[in-house]
């Protein structure tokens, strides 16, 4: 591995930055909905919808209509974003982490699954994700980590590739394709091992690490 320091970091979203629960959403469905609970969760969360809506093979109306049509859901587009997006919690020390790099003067990026509701909720609550460089989102692009062409995408946006660029991911297949590009990929399991990776990257002083 190289000595230098890299010139760019690269966060996930979900798991790294804010935590969420699908589980939110499913209660709040729950009284709109003709099906049972955990049908509910199957259809949202494991059916393959969610997948084709953060892929982009489907747009929001889709998705939205397809749901309607497997659950009975009775409610407007607009109380169903309500419900389905605001699922989401705050990981402070990993915004303390991006916000100390961006002191720091270091181009930050965010690469992520994810899909149209998710980030119009988070624009609108979360102000630091509007802090970034960049952004590679799934659904804007049709391409889900851990398929190379997204790497590609982001590595085109910062302009850096290989060791010049610090990623953190909380999905170990996700961390492994970026690795295989040579990015200096990190499994995100704590803020603090976070924390202490990026210091040890050279990108943050010793007591910024503890």
């Amino acid at each position: 591995m190289t000595d230098s320091k890299p010139k760019a970091v690269i966060f996930d979203l979900g798991k790294v930055l804010l935590d969420f629960d699908y589980g939110i959403a499913i209660r709040r469905l729950a009284p709109k909905v003709q099906i049972p609970t955990d049908h509910i969760h199957t259809l949202v969360n494991q059916s393959g919808l969610l997948h084709d809506y953060e892929s982009g093979a489907i747009d929001t109306d889709q998705f939205f209509a397809r749901v309607q049509a497997a659950s009975g859901y009775r409610g407007t587009l607009d109380e169903f974003a309500a419900a389905f997006a605001d699922i989401f919690v705050a990981i402070e020390p990993m915004i303390a982490l991006h916000a100390q790099l961006r002191r720091l003067g270091i181009p930050t990026y965010i690469l992520s699954n994810t899909n149209e509701l998710a980030i119009r909720h988070v624009i609108c609550h979360y102000p630091f994700f509007s802090q970034f460089d960049g952004y590679v989102l799934s659904y804007e692009h049709r391409v889900m980590k851990p398929a190379p062409e997204i790497y590609a995408i982001a590595e085109a946006l910062a302009g850096h590739r290989g060791p010049d660029l610090l990623y953190l991911d909380d999905w170990p297949e996700n961390v492994e394709a970026a690795r295989c590009r040579g990015w200096r990929a990190v499994l995100h399991r704590s803020p603090e091992q976070s924390r202490a990776a990026v210091a040890a990257a050279g990108l943050l002083d010793a007591d910024a690490a503890l």
